[in-house]
Protein backbone atom coordinates (compact mmCIF):
# COMPACT_ATOMS: atom_id res chain seq x y z
CA UNK A 1 0.00 0.00 0.00
CA UNK A 2 1.30 3.47 -0.87
CA UNK A 3 1.14 6.90 0.74
CA UNK A 4 -2.34 8.41 0.15
CA UNK A 5 -2.67 10.57 -2.94
CA UNK A 6 -2.59 14.33 -2.45
CA UNK A 7 -5.95 16.06 -2.78
CA UNK A 8 -4.28 19.40 -3.63
CA UNK A 9 -1.15 20.01 -5.71
CA UNK A 10 1.13 21.96 -3.37
CA UNK A 11 3.91 23.70 -5.31
CA UNK A 12 6.57 26.19 -4.34
CA UNK A 13 4.85 28.76 -6.55
CA UNK A 14 1.57 28.31 -4.67
CA UNK A 15 3.26 28.59 -1.28
CA UNK A 16 5.17 31.70 -2.31
CA UNK A 17 1.93 33.31 -3.46
CA UNK A 18 0.23 32.49 -0.16
CA UNK A 19 3.17 33.92 1.76
CA UNK A 20 3.12 37.07 -0.35
CA UNK A 21 -0.59 37.52 0.37
CA UNK A 22 -0.64 36.66 4.06
CA UNK A 23 2.92 37.04 5.38
CA UNK A 24 4.71 39.28 2.89
CA UNK A 25 7.78 39.68 5.09
CA UNK A 26 8.41 35.93 4.58
CA UNK A 27 7.89 35.84 0.82
CA UNK A 28 11.50 36.58 -0.12
CA UNK A 29 13.69 33.73 1.21
CA UNK A 30 14.27 30.62 -0.95
CA UNK A 31 11.66 27.86 -0.83
CA UNK A 32 12.88 24.28 -1.17
CA UNK A 33 10.64 21.21 -1.30
CA UNK A 34 11.75 18.82 1.45
CA UNK A 35 9.12 16.11 1.79
CA UNK A 36 5.74 14.79 0.65
CA UNK A 37 4.46 12.93 3.71
CA UNK A 38 1.24 11.05 4.39
CA UNK A 39 -0.47 14.26 5.49
CA UNK A 40 1.72 17.27 4.68
CA UNK A 41 4.07 18.79 2.16
CA UNK A 42 7.10 20.40 3.83
CA UNK A 43 9.07 23.21 2.23
CA UNK A 44 12.12 24.79 3.78
CA UNK A 45 11.86 28.59 3.93
CA UNK A 46 15.27 30.23 4.05
CA UNK A 47 17.63 28.93 6.73
CA UNK A 48 15.46 28.99 9.86
CA UNK A 49 11.87 28.21 8.90
CA UNK A 50 9.70 25.64 7.14
CA UNK A 51 6.18 25.74 5.70
CA UNK A 52 3.89 22.85 6.56
CA UNK A 53 1.03 22.46 4.06
CA UNK A 54 -1.73 19.84 4.48
CA UNK A 55 -2.06 17.79 1.31
CA UNK A 56 -5.43 16.19 2.09
CA UNK A 57 -8.54 17.20 4.01
CA UNK A 58 -7.97 14.87 6.95
CA UNK A 59 -4.62 16.52 7.62
CA UNK A 60 -6.15 19.99 7.63
CA UNK A 61 -7.89 19.32 10.93
CA UNK A 62 -4.68 17.91 12.38
CA UNK A 63 -2.83 21.09 11.44
CA UNK A 64 -5.39 23.14 13.36
CA UNK A 65 -4.77 20.97 16.45
CA UNK A 66 -1.06 21.77 16.27
CA UNK A 67 -1.75 25.47 15.85
CA UNK A 68 -4.13 25.63 18.80
CA UNK A 69 -2.41 23.38 21.35
CA UNK A 70 1.28 22.84 20.67
CA UNK A 71 2.38 26.15 22.18
CA UNK A 72 1.07 25.30 25.64
CA UNK A 73 2.69 21.87 25.49
CA UNK A 74 6.04 23.16 24.24
CA UNK A 75 6.31 25.45 27.27
CA UNK A 76 7.03 22.52 29.58
CA UNK A 77 9.32 20.54 27.25
CA UNK A 78 13.11 20.74 27.14
CA UNK A 79 13.13 19.26 23.62
CA UNK A 80 12.57 21.59 20.63
CA UNK A 81 9.22 21.01 18.88
CA UNK A 82 7.75 22.74 15.80
CA UNK A 83 5.39 25.21 17.45
CA UNK A 84 3.89 27.33 14.63
CA UNK A 85 5.35 30.82 14.45
CA UNK A 86 2.87 31.97 11.79
CA UNK A 87 -0.51 30.64 10.68
CA UNK A 88 -1.91 30.88 7.17
CA UNK A 89 -5.38 30.35 5.81
CA UNK A 90 -7.12 29.41 2.57
CA UNK A 91 -6.31 31.34 -0.57
CA UNK A 92 -5.25 31.12 -4.21
CA UNK A 93 -7.43 28.04 -4.57
CA UNK A 94 -5.82 26.31 -1.59
CA UNK A 95 -8.63 25.34 0.84
CA UNK A 96 -7.03 24.85 4.27
CA UNK A 97 -5.05 26.40 7.09
CA UNK A 98 -1.28 25.94 7.05
CA UNK A 99 1.69 26.76 9.27
CA UNK A 100 5.14 28.30 9.27
CA UNK A 101 7.28 26.45 11.80
CA UNK A 102 10.93 26.45 12.92
CA UNK A 103 13.39 24.49 10.81
CA UNK A 104 15.46 22.06 12.88
CA UNK A 105 18.87 20.86 11.79
CA UNK A 106 19.54 17.15 12.10
CA UNK A 107 18.43 13.88 10.58
CA UNK A 108 15.80 11.26 11.38
CA UNK A 109 16.75 8.85 14.13
CA UNK A 110 15.75 6.06 11.73
CA UNK A 111 18.90 6.80 9.69
CA UNK A 112 21.19 6.04 12.66
CA UNK A 113 22.33 2.41 13.08
CA UNK A 114 20.35 0.75 15.85
CA UNK A 115 23.51 -0.01 17.83
CA UNK A 116 24.37 3.71 17.91
CA UNK A 117 21.08 5.02 19.32
CA UNK A 118 21.98 4.72 23.00
CA UNK A 119 22.52 8.47 23.34
CA UNK A 120 18.81 8.98 22.72
CA UNK A 121 17.65 6.90 25.68
CA UNK A 122 17.80 9.57 28.39
CA UNK A 123 16.57 12.61 26.43
CA UNK A 124 13.72 10.70 24.80
CA UNK A 125 12.61 9.19 28.11
CA UNK A 126 12.67 12.64 29.67
CA UNK A 127 10.68 13.99 26.71
CA UNK A 128 7.82 11.51 27.14
CA UNK A 129 7.74 11.99 30.91
CA UNK A 130 7.41 15.76 30.48
CA UNK A 131 4.84 15.36 27.71
CA UNK A 132 2.67 12.76 29.46
CA UNK A 133 0.71 14.89 31.92
CA UNK A 134 -3.09 14.98 32.32
CA UNK A 135 -4.76 16.60 29.32
CA UNK A 136 -7.78 18.90 29.45
CA UNK A 137 -11.19 17.59 28.51
CA UNK A 138 -11.11 19.53 25.24
CA UNK A 139 -7.89 17.90 24.02
CA UNK A 140 -8.01 16.77 20.37
CA UNK A 141 -9.68 13.39 19.81
CA UNK A 142 -7.86 10.78 17.73
CA UNK A 143 -9.64 7.44 17.23
CA UNK A 144 -6.40 5.71 16.25
CA UNK A 145 -3.99 6.63 19.08
CA UNK A 146 -4.18 6.39 22.86
CA UNK A 147 -7.41 4.40 22.78
CA UNK A 148 -8.04 1.05 24.51
CA UNK A 149 -6.42 -1.80 22.58
CA UNK A 150 -9.81 -3.45 22.13
CA UNK A 151 -10.75 -0.62 19.76
CA UNK A 152 -7.88 -1.56 17.45
CA UNK A 153 -8.40 -5.33 17.64
CA UNK A 154 -10.65 -5.92 14.63
CA UNK A 155 -8.57 -3.76 12.30
CA UNK A 156 -5.31 -5.44 13.24
CA UNK A 157 -6.79 -8.91 12.85
CA UNK A 158 -7.96 -8.00 9.34
CA UNK A 159 -4.47 -6.79 8.44
CA UNK A 160 -2.87 -9.92 9.82
CA UNK A 161 -5.34 -12.12 7.94
CA UNK A 162 -4.58 -10.30 4.69
CA UNK A 163 -0.82 -10.14 5.27
CA UNK A 164 2.03 -12.63 4.86
CA UNK A 165 1.07 -16.07 6.09
CA UNK A 166 4.44 -16.75 7.71
CA UNK A 167 3.79 -14.19 10.47
CA UNK A 168 0.02 -14.54 10.92
CA UNK A 169 -0.18 -17.15 13.68
CA UNK A 170 2.81 -15.84 15.62
CA UNK A 171 1.71 -12.20 15.66
CA UNK A 172 -1.93 -13.07 16.33
CA UNK A 173 -0.97 -15.10 19.39
CA UNK A 174 1.34 -12.38 20.62
CA UNK A 175 -1.32 -9.71 20.12
CA UNK A 176 -3.90 -11.76 22.03
CA UNK A 177 -1.58 -12.08 25.00
CA UNK A 178 -0.47 -8.46 25.05
CA UNK A 179 -3.85 -6.90 24.39
CA UNK A 180 -5.29 -8.74 27.40
CA UNK A 181 -3.34 -6.40 29.70
CA UNK A 182 -5.51 -4.24 31.98
CA UNK A 183 -6.45 -0.88 30.52
CA UNK A 184 -4.80 2.40 31.50
CA UNK A 185 -6.27 3.29 34.92
CA UNK A 186 -5.36 6.96 35.01
CA UNK A 187 -6.69 10.14 33.41
CA UNK A 188 -6.06 10.74 29.70
CA UNK A 189 -2.53 12.09 29.25
CA UNK A 190 -1.22 14.34 26.48
CA UNK A 191 0.27 12.19 23.68
CA UNK A 192 2.41 12.94 20.64
CA UNK A 193 0.40 10.31 18.77
CA UNK A 194 2.98 9.41 16.11
CA UNK A 195 6.24 8.98 17.98
CA UNK A 196 8.31 6.94 15.53
CA UNK A 197 11.96 7.24 14.45
CA UNK A 198 11.22 9.35 11.37
CA UNK A 199 9.63 12.00 13.61
CA UNK A 200 12.57 12.04 16.02
CA UNK A 201 15.44 14.22 14.80
CA UNK A 202 18.98 13.70 16.02
CA UNK A 203 22.19 15.67 15.69
CA UNK A 204 24.21 14.99 12.57
CA UNK A 205 26.54 12.67 14.48
CA UNK A 206 23.50 10.71 15.70
CA UNK A 207 24.50 11.00 19.35
CA UNK A 208 21.84 13.31 20.77
CA UNK A 209 18.23 14.35 20.38
CA UNK A 210 17.73 17.44 18.20
CA UNK A 211 13.92 17.79 18.04
CA UNK A 212 10.64 15.88 17.98
CA UNK A 213 8.47 16.86 15.03
CA UNK A 214 5.05 16.20 13.47
CA UNK A 215 2.46 16.61 16.21
CA UNK A 216 -0.40 16.21 13.75
CA UNK A 217 -1.77 13.22 15.66
CA UNK A 218 -1.66 15.12 18.97
CA UNK A 219 -4.26 13.65 21.30
CA UNK A 220 -4.79 12.32 24.81
CA UNK A 221 -5.19 8.86 26.29
CA UNK A 222 -3.08 5.87 27.30
CA UNK A 223 0.67 6.69 27.35
CA UNK A 224 1.39 3.17 26.06
CA UNK A 225 0.57 4.44 22.58
CA UNK A 226 3.66 6.70 22.61
CA UNK A 227 5.81 4.31 24.63
CA UNK A 228 5.71 1.84 21.75
CA UNK A 229 8.72 3.86 20.60
CA UNK A 230 10.81 1.61 22.85
CA UNK A 231 10.42 -1.10 20.18
CA UNK A 232 10.23 1.19 17.15
CA UNK A 233 13.55 2.87 17.92
CA UNK A 234 15.75 0.78 20.18
CA UNK A 235 17.37 -2.62 20.50
CA UNK A 236 17.01 -4.75 23.66
CA UNK A 237 19.65 -3.11 25.90
CA UNK A 238 18.67 0.47 25.09
CA UNK A 239 14.99 -0.45 25.36
CA UNK A 240 15.57 -1.76 28.88
CA UNK A 241 17.37 1.46 29.85
CA UNK A 242 14.57 3.57 28.33
CA UNK A 243 11.93 1.61 30.21
CA UNK A 244 13.83 1.93 33.49
CA UNK A 245 14.15 5.70 33.15
CA UNK A 246 10.45 6.11 32.36
CA UNK A 247 9.48 3.80 35.23
CA UNK A 248 11.64 5.80 37.65
CA UNK A 249 9.54 8.90 36.96
CA UNK A 250 6.49 7.15 38.44
CA UNK A 251 4.04 8.25 35.74
CA UNK A 252 3.02 4.92 34.22
CA UNK A 253 1.19 1.89 35.60
CA UNK A 254 2.78 -1.55 35.87
CA UNK A 255 0.96 -2.93 32.81
CA UNK A 256 2.00 -0.12 30.49
CA UNK A 257 4.82 -2.02 28.80
CA UNK A 258 2.58 -4.93 27.81
CA UNK A 259 0.20 -2.44 26.21
CA UNK A 260 3.11 -0.52 24.67
CA UNK A 261 4.46 -3.72 23.12
CA UNK A 262 0.99 -4.40 21.70
CA UNK A 263 0.97 -0.89 20.21
CA UNK A 264 4.42 -1.55 18.76
CA UNK A 265 3.14 -4.73 17.12
CA UNK A 266 0.19 -2.82 15.66
CA UNK A 267 2.32 0.08 14.41
CA UNK A 268 4.97 -2.29 13.07
CA UNK A 269 2.39 -4.08 10.96
CA UNK A 270 1.00 -0.79 9.66
CA UNK A 271 4.43 0.57 8.75
CA UNK A 272 5.64 -2.66 7.20
CA UNK A 273 2.50 -3.13 5.11
CA UNK A 274 1.65 0.45 4.11
CA UNK A 275 4.97 1.96 3.06
CA UNK A 276 5.70 0.52 -0.38
CA UNK A 277 6.81 3.95 -1.61
CA UNK A 278 8.43 5.04 1.68
CA UNK A 279 11.43 2.77 2.31
CA UNK A 280 12.45 4.51 5.53
CA UNK A 281 9.03 3.84 7.08
CA UNK A 282 9.04 0.28 5.77
CA UNK A 283 12.41 -0.28 7.44
CA UNK A 284 11.04 1.07 10.74
CA UNK A 285 8.16 -1.40 10.46
CA UNK A 286 10.50 -4.35 9.82
CA UNK A 287 12.74 -3.36 12.74
CA UNK A 288 9.74 -2.98 15.04
CA UNK A 289 8.31 -6.41 14.27
CA UNK A 290 11.74 -7.95 14.79
CA UNK A 291 12.10 -6.25 18.18
CA UNK A 292 8.58 -7.12 19.29
CA UNK A 293 9.41 -10.77 18.67
CA UNK A 294 12.67 -10.67 20.63
CA UNK A 295 11.18 -10.14 24.07
CA UNK A 296 10.45 -13.26 26.14
CA UNK A 297 7.46 -15.42 25.35
CA UNK A 298 4.98 -16.54 26.44
CA UNK A 299 3.73 -13.14 27.57
CA UNK A 300 3.16 -13.01 31.30
CA UNK A 301 0.72 -10.37 32.50
CA UNK A 302 0.18 -9.54 36.15
CA UNK A 303 -3.60 -9.36 36.46
CA UNK A 304 -3.70 -8.35 40.11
Amino acid sequence: MDIPEAEVDVTAALVRSLLADQHPDLAGPPLTLVAHGWDNVILRLGDALAVRMPRRERAAGLARNEQRRLGEIAARLDTPVPTPVRVGGPGRGYPWHWSVVPWFEGRPAATVPVADRGGLVAPLADFVVRLHVPAPTDAPVNPFRGVPLAERDAGLRRRLADGPSHRRARLTALWEGLSAAPAWPGPPLWLHGDLHPANILVTDDGRDLSAVIDFGDLTSGDPASDLAVAWLLFGPADRAAFRARVDAAGVVDRHVWSRARAWALLLGVLLADCSDDAPLLAAIGAHTLEQVGLDPNPVEIDRD
